[in-house]
């Protein structure tokens, strides 16, 4: 007879396993979300926005828990002013390229694993690592439709796709041993979102939110992809292995494609999807270690 501890784990695993098919699901499907809304909202506010409801959210939870706000704020304030480059130009992006195209080129992170290694070293980049460099790169190029089918959109969300990489190197780092990880969520969300909305006014931005359906928008991506997402990411890499977990974020791409080429109805082209295979290929290549060495995850939008 089995006992409860035997089968409490296999249950804990597959509850973290959907959570992270669920982040992934989500991040994936804010890429026509945000497609559809630019049309009434400016990108900067948009990030203003969602990220400001997000850290409301947060920030009131942990001061119900008692817990200090702002201990330890160097590594968030930095983590968010990285994060800020991020979503800003992702969602610039946005305006200008296809939301299936702007979910392939940021799961490019993981091409820009190798050489920020180098510059932030901790450990030499891996063979599988240079593959997958290889590989993405032949995927962005079917993606894109090659040189004379790149358009400034295109080009915008390949920098994001740089930063994004900085960011996931950057939280390895400042993360180990600290004892608050939703403390550093809520600093990263904050400066965030004050920074958009500086830069909104500075630059006489469009701040209004014209309608309900603008209003929803900003409150699904605030709450869900931003930060029950994030937190659910958190929460399942206790209990998943490294590796499945870049395996199951490896679909986030993979979803922004769907939802992209059916709710969206953006037309699908074989050679896009080709290419979308590529990079998911080269996100899963980018995990291969051998037996000896430690996974990693490929890391979250």
């Amino acid at each position: 007879m089995n006992s409860p501890q035997k089968i409490e784990r296999p249950a804990k695993n597959l509850l973290a396993d959907l959570g992270l098919v669920y982040a992934s699901a989500i991040w994936g499907s804010t890429f026509i979300m945000v497609k559809s809304s630019l049309a009434a909202l400016d990108p900067v506010a948009l990030v203003a926005y969602r990220f400001l409801f997000a850290a409301l959210l947060m920030g009131v939870y942990l001061a119900w828990r008692r817990k200090p706000l702002f201990s330890n704020f160097i590594p968030g304030l930095v983590l968010g002013i990285v994060l800020l480059f991020l979503y800003i130009p992702q969602t610039i992006g946005l305006k200008y390229t296809t939301a299936a195209n702007s979910g392939f080129i940021t799961g490019l992170f993981v091409a820009f694993v190798p050489p920020l290694s180098i510059l932030i070293p901790k450990e030499k980049p891996r063979l599988a690592q240079w593959i997958a460099v290889s590989v993405s790169l032949v995927g962005l190029w079917l993606v894109t439709g090659g040189v004379k089918a790149v358009n400034i959109g295109d080009l915008i969300t390949l920098a994001a796709a740089f930063t994004y990489t900085l960011h996931i190197m950057l939280t390895d780092r400042y993360a180990q041993g600290m004892e608050d990880n939703q403390q550093f969520v809520f600093q990263q969300f904050l400066v965030v979102g004050v920074f958009s909305l500086l830069a909104a006014v500075l630059l006489d931005l469009p701040l209004t939110i014209p309608d309900l359906n603008s209003a929803g928008v900003i409150l699904f991506l605030g709450l869900f992809p931003t930060l029950s997402a994030y937190l659910i990411q958190i929460k399942a890499q206790a209990i998943s292995s490294p590796l499945k977990v870049a395996l199951i974020f490896a679909l986030e791409p993979v979803f922004a494609a769907i939802f992209a080429w059916t709710l969206g109805g953006e037309t699908f082209h074989p050679l896009n999807a080709l290419g979308g295979l590529l990079i998911f290929a080269a996100v899963i290549i980018s995990t291969v270690r051998s037996p000896a060495g430690k996974n990693q995850p490929a890391g979250q939008a």
